[in-house]
């Protein structure tokens, strides 16, 4: 039987190159979107074609009953979760945290980081009764050294890494291995607001000089979701091109 795994926000970007990873590796793969509903259809049926099962399942995680709900409807759909990956995430412009509305910030928290709680609170129980699995978390370069205009995407990043190496102490006893990937800049529609100029700009200033691609993140997500990552748990793997060091 293959290996089953969620991903949220796996309609497109690095959540849909994760996606079609595991699914080249043999996995069957629960394809989370919420305002996405097309392209992860479309994605589905693409990965349907490589002979693995995959279910687009529309939820909004911010909502903690759609989140419940996404962790069901996924086990319903392809039965006991091997790997939950969560890149669901959302981003503000850059900006002074004195401009950032209260609003703003609540919108940005409850995708990045209070999403990844409601997903992760719903599909817990189910790893633990199987006493194996791994949860792969994505966070940001941001997310460890901070970055100026960017306070609340950083706060909420920074949180994540927090839960994940909180979690990997918590579910290491059930054998449940919990890891974060920390990308660095990488060509993603999160960043298009950006000019060809502009990135290749931020590119330059990593040691491998160039922006990441999204199958990049994705290799690194996958490592830490298998076997091979079997003894690995608390980690953050940071793929950035060697930005932060």
């Amino acid at each position: 039987m293959p290996n089953r795994v969620l991903i949220t926000g796996a309609s497109c970007g690095i959540g849909a190159a994760t996606a079609r990873l595991f699914a080249q590796e043999g996995w069957d793969v629960a394809i989370n979107c919420n305002h996405s509903r097309t392209e992860a259809e479309a994605l589905a049926a693409e990965l349907s074609g490589l002979g693995v099962r995959a279910v687009p399942i529309q939820a909004d995680i911010s909502d903690p009953e759609q989140a419940g709900r996404l962790v069901r409807e996924a086990e319903a759909a392809l039965g006991p979760l091997e790997a939950v990956v969560c890149c669901a995430g959302t981003a503000l412009v850059q900006q002074l945290l004195t401009d950032t509305t209260v609003e703003q910030w609540r919108d940005l928290m409850s995708v990045d980081l209070d999403g990844m709680f409601y997903t992760l609170r719903a599909a817990i129980p189910g790893l633990v009764r199987q006493k194996r699995g791994a949860i792969v978390t994505v966070s940001s370069m941001w997310g460890i050294t901070g970055g100026s205009c960017e306070a609340p995407y950083s706060a909420a990043k920074a949180g994540v890494i927090g839960l994940t190496r909180a979690l990997a102490k918590e579910l290491g006893p059930s054998n449940i291995r919990v890891n974060c990937v920390a990308p660095g800049v990488i060509d993603t529609a999160m960043n298009s607001h950006l000019t060809p100029e502009e990135l290749a700009a931020l590119g330059e200033e990593a040691p491998l000089g160039r922006v990441g691609k999204g199958t990049e993140v994705a290799q690194a997500i996958y490592f830490l979701a298998s076997d091979r990552a079997s003894f690995i748990t608390g980690q953050v793997l940071s793929v950035d091109g060697g930005m932060v060091i």
